[in-house]
């Protein structure tokens, strides 16, 4: 056979007898007849290509990798520079402060020590002026007494010695004090800075906080909130307060770099334990981390620790709720001009396509139920009077707990379960594949739990938020006012199939409260219902 490729001289093949010809013999024709068979021989094969392809993308990846570490190593070497501009600036704030201290205390000091010498030099300066005048008395009459001595007539010396004899007793050198009024001591005002000497020279940068350890065994996960608690590895007087951080993955064990969710940051903790309030379970998990700080830096993060926040979440199924419902995430309003404005906008579009007519008809159009798939995607929306709504969330499994906030105008409402299967004409509670508490303030006001058309009026006040509890597995659906956690009513079953939240309002509104755990009042609650028999009993 002469193999051929791109370029080459060709010439005929030489086919064996009966082997190679179509229609003859039945043979089949050999792949690397012709210039053809060669250029396919010639291209690369599917599985090189897909190595080439793997190889490709792992560079890129990688490349990526290599880009976004030069950037961060350029970001870090400019944080260096901005951060060590900044830590010299403080220290020579600090520095300066401390100057300016020094040199306060040092004029005040000086001040003292001015005002001491010129009152010690008042008080001398007085006393050596009285002393010179005593001192000049004195010789006056010590000169006198000497001219006394030498008067030779008797009559003049008796009266010059009584005169000075007077003189002397009066005279102010005797009625001098001469110890010094001041002392010429400054000792008290002299200062000995050896200790605050040592103490400035012992001056440094701040110690970085150790990193803290958070204990899991102290940690706790109920009611919605998360009290995290840690320790230090060693006593710290210096930390002025601790930093918590969180965030919300839906992942398993360690925390890994790139997440969807940003950490959030709580600030100014003052003691080794925090409690976060009034959450919203959204997510699986929760990560948490933790640092210490003094006055001038902080320290590392703790390693991270991740707990399991475990709740039911869910959201409304706004492709099957009536028409005349508004959806907006947890959200539901009566909008009586609805499925008008669907209706119309539904022949506008039909009427474009295809001439109207009974076979073409939207009312021949629509499934039937019994045909109607089970999955969300395959029911057909609710329509009539069957304002309806439901959750997009099955409940197969354990116990769920969620809440419900409807305005109290609403002419009607109601809160339970239902099979996914509910008919969309069917009310909730009006047959067996639904379960509900029902609020009717049309023409005659009356609140009662309903399941396969049957009602019994509960004799409790109505609640504005009503918090519902599944337990599936023990057939238990209760429902609760949601601020105290009174218990309203129980519904006792066997559920047969999967259910799911079930909602409906007419002329109102409502809110739902997804990610919520079971509250410890209501564990409590069912504990202590399950051992005895309920005023609130289910309906026969």
């Amino acid at each position: 056979m002469q193999r051929g490729g791109p370029g080459a001289r060709t010439t005929s093949p030489v086919v064996p007898r009966g082997r190679g010809r179509p229609g003859r013999g039945g043979g089949r024709r050999s792949p690397f007849v012709g210039g053809g068979g060669a250029e396919r021989r010639g291209r690369p094969g599917m599985g090189e290509q897909e190595s080439i392809r793997k190889i490709i993308t792992t560079l890129a990846v990688k490349n990526e990798e290599i880009q976004n570490f030069i950037y961060s190593l350029k970001q870090m070497m400019q944080n260096v520079q901005d951060n060590s501009t900044r830590a010299q600036e403080d220290l020579d704030a600090e520095f300066q402060s401390l100057f300016v201290l020094l040199d306060e205390l040092k004029e005040e000091m000086v001040t003292k020590i001015k005002q001491e010498r010129a009152q010690r030099t008042y008080e001398l300066q007085a006393q050596l002026a009285a002393c010179t005048k005593a001192l000049e008395s004195s010789e006056e009459l010590l000169e006198a007494a000497n001219q006394t001595l030498g008067m030779a007539n008797d009559h003049e010396f008796h009266q010059a010695a009584k005169q000075i004899k007077d003189s002397v007793t009066m005279a102010p050198a005797f009625r001098l004090s001469l110890k010094a009024k001041a002392s010429d001591n400054m000792s008290h005002l002299m200062v000995d800075f050896a200790q605050e000497r040592r103490i400035l020279q012992a001056i440094a940068f701040l110690p970085v906080p150790s990193t803290p350890e958070i204990d899991l065994a102290e940690s706790l996960v109920a009611d919605n909130c998360v009290t995290l608690s840690w320790r230090m590895p060693e006593e710290d007087t210096k930390i002025d307060h601790y930093v918590l951080e969180y965030r919300r993955t839906n992942f398993e064990g360690p925390p890994r770099a790139k997440e969807d969710q940003p950490w959030m940051v709580v600030e100014g903790i003052r003691s080794t334990e925090y409690t976060l309030p009034r959450m919203k379970f959204d997510m699986k998990y929760m990560n948490f981390r933790v640092r210490a700080c003094n006055k001038a830096v902080a320290g590392e993060f703790s390693e991270p620790v991740t707990l399991e926040t475990r709740a039911f979440t869910f959201r409304l199924d706004a492709s099957t709720c009536h028409q005349n419902l508004r959806v907006e995430e947890l959200s539901v309003e009566w909008d009586a001009t609805g499925g008008k404005l669907q209706d119309v906008k539904a022949r506008e579009k039909d009427g474009k396509g295809r001439t109207a007519s009974p076979a073409n008809s939207p009312a021949r159009a629509v499934q039937s139920p019994k045909r109607m798939s089970l999955g969300r995607g395959g029911r057909d929306r609710f329509t009539a009077e069957s304002y309806t709504v439901l959750g997009d969330t099955l409940i197969d499994g354990d116990d769920h707990y969620w809440e419900v906030q409807f305005d109290r105008d609403s002419k009607a409402f109601g809160v339970g379960v239902a099979y996914r299967s509910l008919g969309k004409f069917d009310q909730l509670g009006k047959t067996s594949a639904s379960w509900c508490l029902h609020l009717n303030n049309w023409l005659q006001v009356s609140f009662s739990a309903k399941h396969a058309n049957k009602a019994k009026v509960l004799d409790v006040p109505v609640p504005d938020c009503i918090g519902v509890h599944c337990n599936f597995p023990e057939g238990i659906l209760s429902f609760y006012n949601a601020r105290t956690k009174q218990l309203l009513h129980t519904f006792r079953t066997k559920f047969t199939q999967p259910v799911l939240p079930a909602f409906m309002v007419w002329c109102g509104s409502f809110q739902v409260s997804s990610g919520l755990q079971v509250p410890s009042a209501v564990r409590c609650l069912q504990k202590r219902s399950s051992t005895a028999s309920s005023s609130n009993a289910s309906l026969p």
